[in-house]
Parts: structure tokens; C-alpha cells; sequence
């Protein structure tokens, strides 16, 4: 709750202070624009008085000091003759020299600009606009007025002033209630979220209805919780089936331990063993599955190196004591880029697999193949065909899950434990490939697809 409240804070700061900056940026150029528009109407007023000065020399109606100007038009004033004298002034610039030296380009224009010195009694900057008049030479007229500050007009700057302070404020307001209506739904997402645990994960987050970026996140949500609470079933399920995989075995051994104390000058110790070994290979064979399925879970790097998947497959079929008729069809020269081991405990299980399952013959081809999506161009496939009941379409991807056997031919009796497959499926998809089960006229075909290995650019 802090953090949000700190979130709300900083995103007000952050709109106030924009707004602000801009507010007191479009005020400096508004008080300039002003300025500018007033110093102009100045400088036309301050023309109008060398205007009205121009009327009596250009008369020879000239006195010193100047006689009075109309009230709205008192400027200092200043004539100077041809030989740059001050003959006249208005009565402030008595006994003052020259206020400008500058000079228009010709009688009939008037120059402006803004000079600051002392001989103005007020001090400060002033704007002067000199005149030229003709009278036997050209007599020069300098009229004044002090310089317009930036805030020439008070109650336009208080206004301004007034406005950033206001628009601040509401900026500041808008913002916060705005931030704060949009962060309702986090605020429901996280109420939900704290409610739901692990043995409660049915329960789902607030979508909101403006299909914004919180609807999105909502959604997102959602979906992340129904893919936890698909994983946290089947981790319920995996450890429920593996306890009980393990159990039959612990089962067996308990019983046959047990009769042999309850009557040990009748047991051999021979007959014992050769009566536990077969349960503790199958808890062997279990465990192995199991330490291969974590570490292929935990993304454990392969060992790999290059293969023809043909020698490889014919070593694991030399090494499987085989009761079934087997027919080869392995295309040598096809290669592969692998782990040995795990490619090896692939065929592995789909050969022991096709053993359970086949009525009498087991068909196994490596060669060259078209690849379908999400693979692409030539790939090597291995394919694995029992000709036995078969699998049913519906239940083809059911096969791939950890301790998942079928009814009927596919039985607990059959004697795997259900770990067989989906390990093979992992170790296909760590190396890229695909392992899934097809069409076939009779039984169950497998097929295996890997892609091949990249061949550096200069071959």
C-alpha cells in the first residue's frame, strides 16, 4: 500500500511540475509578447511628442523650455540644431547634455533605440526616438520615455500568476484522483491475489471492464494462475502415481522379506534374492526415470556430439535381449548432433515399449525425411512400429504423461511403470525433435524426428 501511495505521489509531483513549468513558460512569453506590443505602442507615443515638437520648430515657433504638450504626451524632450547644440528641452532636461548621438537614416523616418545613463533625472533605461526636421540644416529632435519592466501590465502578471497557482492545483487534484481510480483494479487484483494459496487456486482476479492495459494485465494473470494450477495438478498427481509405483515394489520386497524371516530354515538365501532382484530393479528403473525426468525438467546442459543415428540405433538393438521377430530398415550415414546416453535410453524405452505391446513383430527404420511444423527442411526419423492393438487417436497424447498407462493391452500387467514414454518425449524435445505417435495399419507406430546437425558456412 505504500509503494501505490508513493506511486499516486510521485506521478501528482511529476503532473504538477509539468504543468507548472509550462504554465510559467507560457506566462514568460505572454509578459513578453506583452512587452513587446506595450514598448512598441511607447515608442509610438514617444514619436507622437517629436511629432508635435517637429510642428513648432519646422514653424520657427521654437522657445525653450518647450511649451507644454498635451498631458498624455509629457515626454523629455530635446532639440538640437545643426551644430549639435540643445537649443530647447522640456523643463526636466534643463542644462542636460544630449541624450542620444544617434541619428535617423533620413528626414522622413524616425530611429528608436534604448539608452541608459544618467542624464535622465528619473535614472534607468529609456527608449528614444530621434527626428529630423529642416530648417536651414537639419535640426534633430530626441523625445523619451523609461523602458516598460517585463510585468508591464500588474493585473494581467497577477493573473497569470493566479492561473499557474490554480492550474497547479488542479493538475496536482486530477492527477492524484485520476491515478487513483486507475489503480482501483491493482488494488482488487492484489486483494484477490493475496487470498488465493495452493490448496485454493480455482479463485481468479478481477477483470476489469475497459479493456486497457490493467484489463490486460488481469488477463494475463488469469491465464499465469490456470497454467499454475494445471502444473500444481500434476505435480499432485506425479507425486500421488509415483507413491504408488514405488510402493508396489517396497510392497513386494516388505512381503517376501517378511515370509522368508517367518520361516528362514525354508527360504535359501538364492531363492530370495532371485525373488527381491526383479522389485528392486523396477525401484532402480524408477528412481533412474525420475533423476532423468528433474534434470531434464531443470535444464541441465547435454554432452552433445555427432552421431549416425543408424549405428546407434543398431547398438541399443544389439544390447536388447529381443522377444519379438525384428525387422531393420536403418539408412546408415544419417547424423545427428546428440547426447549418446539419452538418445540411447530413447530408443531404449520405445524399443521396450514395442516388446510389451507387439502380437509378434516389431519394425524399426532410420532414415531421411520432410519434416512437418515446428521443425523445417530435411530432418533424421526414427521410427519405432509394434503390431499390436494399437492406441486409440483420443488417447495418443495420454501415453506422453508421467505414470500413465492404458487399459486393456496397455496394462499395470504389462509391467512398465509409466515413465517410459514421457521421458523419451523430453529427451526428443531437449534435443529439438519431436516424438509423437501416427497412423499405422496395424499397432502403434512412434516416430521420432531430429533435426539436423548445422553444417558450418564454409562446407
Amino acid at each position: 500500500m505504500l509503494k501505490e501511495r508513493s506511486l499516486r505521489a510521485r506521478l501528482a509531483l511529476f503532473t504538477t511540475t509539468a504543468v507548472g513549468a509550462l504554465c510559467i513558460l507560457f506566462s514568460i512569453i505572454l509578459l513578453f509578447v506583452i512587452n513587446k506590443v506595450a514598448t512598441q505602442n511607447l515608442t509610438n507615443e514617444v514619436s507622437a511628442v517629436g511629432d508635435v515638437v517637429g510642428y513648432y520648430v519646422d514653424r520657427g515657433e521654437l522657445v525653450n523650455p518647450l511649451p507644454p504638450i498635451s498631458n498624455k504626451l509629457i515626454r523629455p524632450v530635446q532639440v538640437v540644431d545643426p551644430h549639435g547644440k540643445v537649443v530647447a528641452a522640456t523643463r526636466d532636461m534643463q542644462h542636460q547634455p544630449v541624450m542620444a548621438h544617434f541619428f535617423p537614416k533620413s528626414p522622413h523616418q524616425a530611429a528608436s533605440a534604448v539608452v541608459c545613463h544618467s542624464v535622465f533625472p528619473s535614472g534607468g533605461c529609456h527608449v528614444i526616438v530621434a527626428q529630423q526636421v529642416y530648417r536651414n540644416g537639419d535640426w534633430t529632435i530626441y523625445s523619451a520615455a523609461p523602458t516598460l519592466p517585463l510585468y508591464a501590465y500588474p493585473v494581467v502578471t497577477a493573473l497569470l500568476v493566479a492561473g499557474t497557482i490554480f492550474f497547479m492545483i488542479a493538475a496536482a487534484y486530477g492527477a492524484r484522483r485520476t491515478v487513483t481510480r486507475s489503480l482501483r483494479p491493482v488494488d482488487a487484483i492484489r486483494a484477490q491475489l493475496d487470498h488465493i494459496r495452493s490448496t485454493n487456486m480455482g479463485r481468479r482476479v478481477p477483470v476489469p471492464v475497459p479493456k486497457d492495459e490493467i484489463y490486460r494485465l488481469a488477463r494475463s494473470v488469469n491465464q499465469t494462475l490456470d497454467r499454475l494450477e494445471d502444473v500444481l495438478e500434476q505435480q499432485r498427481r506425479f507425486c500421488s502415481d509415483a507413491s504408488h509405483e514405488l510402493r508396489t515394489p517396497i510392497t513386494a520386497i516388505r512381503a517376501q522379506i517378511e515370509d522368508a524371516l517367518l520361516a528362514p530354515e525354508e527360504v535359501a538365501l538364492s531363492t530370495l534374492c532371485n525373488a527381491v532382484l526383479p522389485s528392486v530393479e523396477r525401484l532402480q528403473s524408477i528412481a533412474a526415470n525420475l533423476l532423468t525426468l528433474t534434470r531434464l525438467d531443470a535444464g541441465v546442459p547435454l554432452e552433445r556430439e555427432i552421431l549416425d543415428l543408424a549405428e546407434l540405433v543398431t547398438t541399443e538393438l544389439n544390447n536388447h535381449q529381443m522377444s519379438r521377430k525384428m525387422a531393420r530398415d536403418l539408412e546408415p550415414g544419417v547424423i545427428v548432433r546428440g547426447d549418446r546416453p539419452r538418445l540411447r535410453q530413447l530408443v531404449g524405452s520405445l524399443i521396450d515399449n514395442a516388446q510389451r505391446h507387439a502380437s509378434s513383430t516389431i519394425t524399426v527404420s532410420v532414415r531421411y525425411a520432410d519434416s512437418d511444423p515446428p521443425l523445417q527442411g530435411k530432418v533424421a526419423e526414427l521410427q519405432v512400429i509394434d503390431d499390436g492393438a494399437g492406441i486409440a487417436t483420443n488417447q495418443r497424447e495420454t501415453v506422453f504423461q508421467r505414470f500413465t498407462r492404458l487399459d486393456t493391452a496397455r496394462s499395470r500387467d504389462a509391467g512398465g511403470a509409466g515413465l517410459g514414454l514421457p521421458l523419451a518425449r523430453q529427451i526428443a524435445e531437449s534435443h529439438g525433435g519431436t516424438l509423437t505417435i501416427q497412423d499405422s495399419d496395424r499397432g502403434a507406430r512412434f516416430v521420432l524426428r531430429l533435426p539436423l546437425p548445422v553444417r558450418p558456412s564454409g562446407d
